[in-house]
């Protein structure tokens, strides 16, 4: 059946002007309503209210407009059965065979401070859902039925086939309908999510009763972390610019499941250092980061970095804070690696990073921006929900605890330490000396095996510890990790504290002549 109207009644107005004027030429008759009638109107079209086409006038403030039998039946009527045509004729109701609505902005709304409940509640769209579903349930099929946009970027592709062919496709109405069903599920779970999160004086709170989230799913990937398992990778459909998810692949193979995870933790840890320090280097294994390096150039960068560890750098992730340039380019294509993140890669790079046509080249804008939403982690049944780790550290916050004060080069050294522990898995130790790793011991069931174990690292890169510093994610909970750290060479520390036996650790670290600086907060990472 060919398209004779269209009802459009939009909050979000982007393109719609366009739409209406293409559907106009095309000689299909305009509905609309309120605000969007006024804006086609004032653009010289010819628009019917949608109160003079029901002969019932808007009510309750505009509660009550669109909640009407002449428009939802000729909305409802399956094109392919008879009874149903003949129905609407009976009643004197055209058919409606475009809808194009989007919905009161109730996120933006309660994303202002000072949103109150009324405010919120006003902004949920009652009208426009039911309009929605009632166009993305009636569909229809090759004999016709409602196509529901919901997305400007859909106006385009609509406007093409009814210019081509009088009507919107089976196939394309289809699509629309699963868009517009998200589009209403994600509008209702924001506010089931703002609702129900609201403490007991209906202020904001942080933590829904009854949490829903959204994904869009970006690709299927081979499998899982293991062959057996199988996987998908999906973003968040609040994600922030600069997160991984945002990633434009340049060249190479497709991306893995353990690809990601790792591109993850190496790009997150490369973005805690602000271009304007200098460049910033991170090699990740296993989600661990294994050479961390600031220098003046990103090829120095790399190169300090990947003597922390070499052995462990093979077939690693490597991320860069600043645009990648030849030489940093053929610096890395000299080792195995899986993965390689920056913000830019020079013309030059890429055509050096071409020569290796597995390597997988990701492009993802540098923002220090911490996410939205929250840190979701699975157990079997349910989900563990948290804010993301934000907190960072100035030198002003720190507490010097021992006789002896760090030096300006170890106070150097213990923020950029801090910054490194931050992304290495609990217990973690870190031992850095001139801006970069020189040991790092990760994940180990004690504090005291994590700070042996980068000694024993640092000793077969062929490093030296003396006069190195060490970022610890958590207290000591003895004074055996210091004395480890101590005999290692190590001559300041940087810990959170908040042990039950900090005089006891305290103590040591004079004892040894060692400097040592409190947080007063941790950085676990399970």
């Amino acid at each position: 059946m060919k398209v004779t109207q269209a009802l459009l009644s939009v909050s979000d107005k982007t393109g719609i002007v366009d739409f209406a004027r293409g559907l106009a030429a095309l000689n299909v008759k305009l509905l609309s309503t309120g605000g969007t009638a006024k804006l086609l109107r004032d653009a010289g079209l010819d628009v019917t209210e949608v109160s003079d086409h029901t002969g019932f006038p808007e009510m309750l403030d505009g509660r009550v407009k669109t909640l009407h039998p002449k428009v939802h039946g000729g909305i409802l009527a399956r094109r392919d059965l008879p009874e149903h045509l003949a129905a609407i004729d009976a009643a004197g109701i055209p058919r409606i065979d475009i809808v194009v609505v989007n919905l009161y902005p109730f996120q933006q709304t309660i994303a202002k401070t000072d949103c109150t409940l009324d405010d919120a509640i006003e902004n949920i769209d009652i009208g426009g859902p039911a309009m929605v579903r009632a166009a993305a349930k009636n569909h229809g099929n090759e004999a016709g039925g409602c196509a529901i946009i919901t997305d400007p970027a859909d106006y385009s592709v609509v406007l093409k086939e009814v210019h081509d062919s009088g009507s919107v496709s089976a196939a394309t109405r289809f699509g629309l309908a699963k868009k517009a069903f998200t589009h209403t599920a994600r509008y209702d779970s924001a506010i089931a999510n703002w609702l129900t999160a609201l403490d007991e004086n209906n202020k904001p709170g942080s933590f829904p009763q009854r949490l829903q989230v959204a994904f869009d799913k970006v690709e299927d990937l081979r499998y899982g972390e293991n062959p057996h398992q199988q996987a998908a990778f999906y973003r968040d459909t609040q994600a922030s610019a600069g997160g991984i998810a945002n990633y434009t692949q340049l060249q190479g193979k497709e991306l893995s499941f353990n690809n990601i995870a790792d591109a993850d933790a190496a790009w997150e840890c490369v973005k805690s250092f602000d271009p304007s320090e200098g460049c910033a280097c991170v090699i990740i294994k296993h989600a661990n980061p294994c050479g961390v390096a600031l220098a003046s150039s990103t090829e120095a960068a790399y190169r300090k970095a990947f003597s922390t560890d070499p052995t462990s750098a093979f077939g690693g992730i490597i991320a860069f804070n600043t645009a990648v340039d030849a030489k940093t380019a053929e610096a890395v294509s000299a080792q195995f690696l899986e993965v390689l993140i920056a913000p830019d890669f020079t013309t030059e790079a890429r055509e050096v990073l071409a020569k290796k046509q597995n390597v997988r080249v990701l492009q993802v804008p540098f923002s220090t921006d911490v996410a939205p939403g929250w840190d979701i982690k699975r157990v079997n049944g349910g989900i563990l929900l948290q804010s993301f780790d934000a907190a960072r550290i100035r030198r002003d916050q720190l507490t010097v605890v021992t006789k002896r004060a760090p030096t300006e080069a170890e106070m150097n050294d213990l923020m950029f330490a801090w910054r490194v522990a931050k992304y290495v898995k609990s217990n973690a130790i870190v031992y850095c000396k001139d801006g970069m790793t020189v040991g790092v011991g990760a994940g180990q069931m004690s504090r005291v095996d994590s700070a042996r174990i980068a000694k024993i690292k640092a000793e077969h890169a062929g490093l030296s510890i003396t006069g190195c510093v060490v970022a610890s994610d958590a207290f000591f909970p003895f004074r055996d990790g210091l004395d480890v750290l101590a005999q290692a060479g190590a001559t300041a520390v940087i810990q959170p504290g908040g042990s039950v036996r900090d005089a006891e650790v305290i103590a040591a670290a004079d004892e040894q002549g060692i400097a040592m600086v409190l947080t007063g907060f941790r950085h676990f990472r399970h």
